[in-house]
């Protein structure tokens, strides 16, 4: 229906795509935001003529909605979002409105860890192969914003649980579900059986036809679709031939057996990630590309231009051969699990700042047999202590991650990796876990030039 009521609650990078393309279509369009909006959305806005308030929520001009688009940071169990459910009033995520408005397909990627680099190495062979294809979700522009202009043929998305909590309709045409660890369960009641259905949302509507690959060594991933049988064109991943996947991993061989015809192997030396758990997105981004059409060829050599996320297992510096890892994003001990399982050099191993509920006990053995020193970077770093005590030899701590770097270089010998993974999430000290990366790296450019001024 044109000319709906639309209320956008939220007033970032979604919630003024969503405006956008409400205002595109036609319809009433009014964003609310509790929190000061950035100079350059609340400019946009207003160039496009786009009533908006910061700072509150006027409950009575939220409340005329037909549909209210959410932010995926405004949990579902705030009193407004209560408010406006009671009253029947549908809420729905950027990425559930935009697709009402394309006819593009959608290639759809989740997990707790992993989704990000899956969701770039995807969109980059794609694209590196001839197709017209955009990049949404958690990364890229917002969805809602390109289907303004709709280009594109297919879009490749990275969803989280939060986004993919308000969406009822979207239909993914590929769906990629690579891993489900304890993660935001504050969101989930504390339940992870709720935020294990969140994650499986990506499949909803899918039929035979459609395509959904998913690794299927992970034991919450297995256990559901044990109990809850998918109807859809099933694709699982394994890092091991005897677990039965369609795409495995065989002596430093990827092997991909999508369909009766389509047999074809990668050697791993042509895959520029580090890690097993890269081994398992790049089994999925492949799979992904060749059901959309992109032929071996394109996307070996398509291979050979990717850069990964910052922040994410990234190469900082080499220091007198000492080797600096930017893996701010790793939030979670599931993600700090497969960062030290990169890596066969000792490490130096700074973690730490806002604890989120963490069980170290399932990187013990990972720690005790690579990290020859840990720094604690935070303000309570007593969990860690506790954990770390007995296998760790040498552990100190700071509150300053300059302090940090250059401890950890007195620390490490030649031909050790100094890596930031953090297992927390980083606002005790930080912004934002980009904030932790970047100063980060800033730091250890610091120590490179103090070092070459004193040679």
């Amino acid at each position: 229906m044109m000319d709906e009521k639309i209320v956008i609650i939220g007033g970032g990078e979604s919630g003024v795509g969503a405006a956008l393309l409400a205002k595109a279509k036609g319809h009433d369009v009014f964003l609310s935001d509790i929190n000061s909006l950035s100079d350059e959305n609340r400019n946009v806005l207003r160039e496009h003529d786009i009533a908006f308030e910061e700072g509150v929520h006027t409950e009575e001009k939220i409340f005329q909605a037909r549909t209210v688009v959410k932010s995926p940071g405004v949990p579902d169990g705030v009193p407004l979002i209560r408010k406006i459910k009671s009253l029947k009033i549908p809420v729905i995520s950027e990425i559930e409105f935009a697709a009402r408005f394309t006819r593009a397909k959608f290639i759809a990627i989740t997990g707790t860890n992993g989704k990000t680099t899956t969701t770039l190495l995807t969109y980059h062979l794609l694209k590196e192969s001839g197709f017209n294809v955009g990049l949404a979700g958690n990364v890229g522009e917002s969805l809602a914003k390109q289907v303004v202009q709709d280009e594109f043929d297919y879009y490749v998305l990275e969803l989280s649980s939060f986004q993919l909590d308000g969406m009822f309709d979207f239909k993914a045409d590929v769906a990629i579900l690579l891993n489900i660890t304890p993660d935001h369960l504050d969101r989930y009641d504390d339940n992870l059986d709720n935020y294990i259905k969140s994650k499986f949302r990506i499949i909803q509507n899918m039929d035979v036809s459609d395509k959904f690959i998913y690794y299927q060594d992970d034991p919450n991933i297995h256990g559901y679709i044990i109990k809850n049988p998918v109807h859809v064109d099933r694709y699982p991943i394994s890092l091991s031939k005897e677990k039965g996947g369609s795409v495995y991993l065989k002596d430093n061989v990827l092997v991909f057996e999508v369909s009766g015809k389509d047999h074809f192997e990668m050697e791993t030396r042509h895959i520029p990630l580090k890690g097993f758990h890269n081994l398992i997105n790049t089994m999925a981004a492949v799979t992904a590309a060749k059901f959309i059409g992109a032929s071996l060829d394109q996307i070996k050599r398509a291979f050979g231009t990717f850069k990964n996320a910052a922040h994410r297992l990234e190469f900082v510096e080499s220091i007198n051969e000492v080797t600096f890892i930017n893996d701010s994003k790793a939030t979670n001990v599931d993600a700090v699990y497969y960062a030290l399982g990169s890596f066969d050099q000792p490490l130096v191993w700074i973690a730490g700042g806002v604890d989120k509920g963490n069980d170290y006990d399932q990187i013990s053995d990972l720690v005790r047999k690579h990290v020859k020193a840990l720094i604690c970077l935070g303000k309570d770093n007593r969990k860690l202590r506790e954990a770390f005590s007995s296998i760790v030899d040498h552990i100190e701590e700071t509150e300053s991650i300059e302090l940090a770097i250059s401890n950890g270089y007195e620390l490490a010998n030649k031909g050790d990796v100094i890596l930031l993974s953090p297992a927390c999430a980083s606002f005790d000290l930080f912004k934002n876990y980009e904030d932790r990366g970047e100063q980060f790296k800033k730091a250890v450019l610091k120590l490179k030039e103090r070092i070459n001024q004193a040679v």
